[in-house]
Order: structure tokens, then C-alpha cells, then sequence
């Protein structure tokens, strides 16, 4: 599984990264930036907890 975010809708609200910082981290232009790595199996998980609590759907976790 990969994690996407789409710029164009994130707001830079910071939840991804506090609730999957492994997977999630905020950039120089205070968006989210999502791993381009495979995610490991132990973090599927959280990284879905963050998908589903973004607040304006700016996240894919497939």
C-alpha cells in the first residue's frame, strides 16, 4: 500500500502527521507530503486512522 495527498485539497492542518508521522510530514510549503515509500505493514494502520481523519478528504491510502 502507498499514501497520496492531494495539494490541491490539503490545508495543512498537521493531523496526518501527528496521528502517522512515519508516513506523513509536513513540507516547506506547510502541506502534507506523504512517504513515496510502500507502506510496512505495521503502519497500515495508522495511516488509514489518518486518511480517515482528514478533515477535507486529502488523503488516499491504497
Amino acid at each position: 500500500m502507498k499514501a497520496f495527498v492531494d495539494k490541491d485539497t490539503c490545508i495543512g492542518c498537521g493531523l496526518c502527521e501527528g496521528i502517522c508521522p512515519k508516513v506523513f510530514r509536513m513540507g516547506d510549503d506547510n502541506l502534507a507530503n506523504a512517504s513515496e515509500d510502500e507502506i510496512p505493514e505495521i503502519l497500515i494502520k495508522s495511516a488509514k486512522e489518518a486518511e480517515d481523519a482528514c478533515p477535507v478528504s486529502a488523503i488516499i491510502v491504497e
